[in-house]
């Protein structure tokens, strides 16, 4: 079994991935995130995705490297992390009683064989009606300006919301298990015989 890099310094990534019970190393990609000019939401996440797996290939260069690239689309907007109070109370005050879309691009790179495999997940978050006190409130108590979308679905930030939609809830937290585990599965790990 060839070791597994995970390309990313994100905790809630890294969270995830311990789900499978794979020994993995985690590693920065250290890449422009930039979208390209006319960049579709899921174009920008499978580029950025792939560039992250490949930026590791030359010190990883017989692993399977595991990466992944999230946005949140409201209407036609890329929204990203908001970074700072303003911005988060923003989005937030945007996507009140509507529908958010998360594109989540997931990379596995065999590094030995070059073999890549990406694929772009979608989830849907519908948004209650929300006040701008319950906003505030919320953003005083969880801090979210690290996470695309202003919210932390797996606390508090599930009170922000009528309803989700989607194939996996870790697809909103940044990486797609259910479709991982495919992937690996196709490299031929499977996390309920492989030994970690």
């Amino acid at each position: 079994m060839l070791p597994i890099v995970l390309s990313s310094t994100s905790v809630y990534r890294r969270l995830l991935l311990e789900k499978l019970g794979l020994a993995f190393t985690c590693a920065a990609p250290n890449i422009d995130e930039s979208p390209l000019e006319n960049e579709k939401p899921e174009q920008l996440v499978m580029r950025l995705s792939q560039e992250k797996a490949r930026a590791l290939q030359a010190n990883y260069p017989c692993h399977l490297i595991i990466a992944s690239d999230q946005v949140c689309v409201l209407g036609d907007e890329i929204t990203g992390k908001p970074h700072n109070f303003d911005n988060a109370l923003l989005q937030l005050k945007k996507a009140s009683g509507k529908c958010v879309t998360f594109y989540t691009g997931i990379t596995l790179l065999n590094s030995k064989t070059e073999i890549v495999d990406t694929r772009c997940e979608r989830f849907y978050v519908y948004f209650r009606h929300l006040t701008e006190t319950e906003i505030i409130h919320y953003l005083n108590k969880e801090k979210p300006f690290n996470c695309a979308g202003s919210f932390k679905s797996e606390g508090l930030g599930i009170t922000l919301f009528e309803k989700l939609s989607g194939k996996d809830p870790n697809t909103l937290i940044g990486l797609p298990l259910i479709t991982l585990t495919e992937m690996l599965i196709r490299q031929g790990i499977n996390p309920l015989t492989a030994c970690s």
